[in-house]
């Protein structure tokens, strides 16, 4: 059986998050649906990823390593205008408040089964509903 990242390279998420279970959860939620997922668990090491690989979606955890600071704040707004990529912000942070659809901030507590769905309607997954 080939690699998730060969069978399907069109649905491609980033996953950004400082908590090893959080990004694993959701990445094996996201891999049972055929999408492809990268991890990264600080916010430098995600927007490299982002630039290497140019995920469709990019999911943020403001919790994540320096994924408050302005300039990787910015790094992530031009990398997602720049390639199509569209962020979901997990937590709360006034930046993102102001440059982002309501339906693409999450806040904290959430549950999971809500962030996979908005995750798979950014992709325009036949699955999401």
């Amino acid at each position: 059986m080939l690699p998730t990242s060969l069978r399907s390279p069109q649905r491609h998420v980033l996953i950004v998050d400082g908590s090893d279970d959080t990004r694993e959860v959701i990445c094996t939620a996201l891999q049972m649906r055929g999408v492809s997922t990268l991890q990264a668990a600080g916010a430098r090491q995600g927007v490299e990823l982002a630039r290497q690989h140019h995920p469709q979606v990019i999911v943020l955890d403001l919790e994540a390593e320096a994924a408050d600071d302005e300039q990787i704040c910015r790094e992530y707004e031009t990398e997602s205008r720049d390639h199509h990529s569209s962020i979901v912000v997990l937590g709360r942070a006034r930046h993102y408040d102001e440059s982002l659809p309501r339906d693409r901030i999450v806040s904290k507590p959430y549950h999971f089964a809500p962030l996979i769905r908005t995750i798979e309607r950014l992709l325009g997954s036949p699955e999401a509903s």
